[in-house]
């Protein structure tokens, strides 16, 4: 796969308005601009979710320990209902949320299945349709073996037919090899299952948890079946999470920044590494917002933390949902306004191995032949140097975006409109 073929181009990225004259063309980074329309709002309707669960044209990405089930390490593979059924009842939508929270059991347990949304590129004959909608409807589903042992036996059972089919789990720690519009369906499924799995227990209160809304919130119910049985009053003990309107937990993200920074003259670009990179593989600067402040005010203090420099403005450029486990990285471009303030001192946060400043030149050279991930190297016309992140990760896009006359040729750009 090429590395312009990994990167998404949604309609919205190629449109012609006032906008996108003055501050570029949007860009979409990998993991984002999913083809399925989320329908967010039908997640609670019960009859919707049932008819989309066992229709022909319905697909499932399936996923065990977080692990996508592939063709290739290029290629999802999308299951049917009919390879899942014994592990996924058809009556799993026929309660409402209401009967469902009334009828708690902590000792019944559910596979954790998720409602993705509807891709609604795929009109075939035989699509699926739902009011104004229509499509293949998605969902994610985690056979990895665990609840009940009759749950546990079925896991296994789906897992043994689908390896016997040639099919595999693609165990990586990070995917980059899909395209796109997979990449995208792929870090939604795992990022949703991977926060229903640390979310099993209250974190209020401790008592197990019941997912709802197809798979995208989670309840502490008021009462508990499996109480009773231990001669305990059906209710449980007050829970604070319950005197909100709401009683619900909701997915987290964790907003994190990642910025190109560039030297007062424009002519540099500071970049650093970390311990565990590779020999002379450099990347962007990042590191997690904290509360109460703003995107602009967490490029500045992360980069002077962990290199000494001060900078003075920064732009928001783009970003891109990372589900390993549950960040979103909020692209920025900064730079210095004083050459004084350009001297890099690692002495403050130790989290960065080294922190250089490189010529624009050089780090055109490492964009053209020196791009890899932590994982492997670059391609054959790499004779040493530096070496950058791949197209996939948002640092590529950022540094990109940084050695490009865009953001520093602003008199010459608009007097051209």
């Amino acid at each position: 796969m090429s590395a312009s073929s990994q990167i998404p181009v949604p309609a919205h990225t190629l449109a012609e308005s006032m906008l996108s004259r003055r501050f570029g063309r949007e860009t979409a980074n990998y993991f984002s601009s999913s083809p399925i329309n989320r329908l967010s709002f039908l997640r609670g309707d019960h009859p919707f979710l049932s008819s989309a669960l066992k229709h022909p044209s319905t697909q499932f990405v399936v996923l065990n320990n977080l692990a996508p089930l592939t063709r290739s390490p290029a290629e999802l593979y999308y299951a049917k209902y009919e390879e899942l059924r014994k592990l996924i009842p058809q009556d799993f939508f026929d309660q409402s949320e209401e009967e469902l929270i009334k009828a708690y059991d902590s000792r019944k347990t559910y596979p954790s299945l998720i409602f993705l949304g509807l891709d609604e590129s795929r009109k075939e004959e035989n699509a699926f349709a739902h009011k104004i909608y229509s499509g293949a409807p998605c969902f994610a589903v985690d056979v990895t073996p665990k609840g009940s042992e009759e749950q546990q036996s079925a896991a296994k059972d789906i897992i043994s037919e689908m390896e016997s089919k040639g099919l595999s789990f693609f165990q990586t720690r990070i995917v980059t090899t899909f395209t796109p519009d997979e990449a995208a369906i792929y870090a939604q499924a795992r990022a949703l299952t991977d926060w229903n799995n640390r979310n099993t227990f209250c974190g209020t209160c401790g008592n197990p948890t019941l997912s709802v809304n197809a798979g995208t919130k989670r309840t502490c119910p008021p009462t508990d079946a499996a109480r009773v049985a231990t001669g305990q009053p059906i209710e449980r003990p007050a829970c604070t999470t319950r005197t909100t309107l709401s009683n619900l937990c909701f997915p987290r993200t964790d907003p994190t920044i990642i910025v190109a920074v560039v030297s007062a003259d424009g002519k540099r670009v500071l970049l650093g590494r970390s311990k565990r990179f590779p020999p002379n593989w450099y990347s962007t600067l990042a590191g997690f917002i904290e509360p109460a402040e703003s995107i602009e005010d967490a490029v500045r203090r992360e980069v002077w933390e962990e290199a000494g420099v001060t900078l003075s403005r920064v732009v928001i450029h783009s970003s891109q949902p990372w589900p390993y486990p549950a960040n979103l990285m909020i692209g920025a471009i900064a730079q210095v306004a004083d050459p004084a303030h350009e001297k890099i001192n690692l002495e403050h946060d130790p989290e960065l191995e080294d922190a250089k400043w490189f010529e624009v030149e050089e780090v055109e050279e490492a964009l053209r032949i020196g791009t890899s991930d932590l994982s492997s190297g670059p391609g054959p016309e790499y004779k040493g140097g530096l070496k950058l992140p791949p197209p996939t990760a948002i640092a590529n896009q950022l540094i990109r975006a940084a050695i490009s006359k865009d953001y520093f040729h602003y008199e010459e750009k608009t007097s051209k409109m």
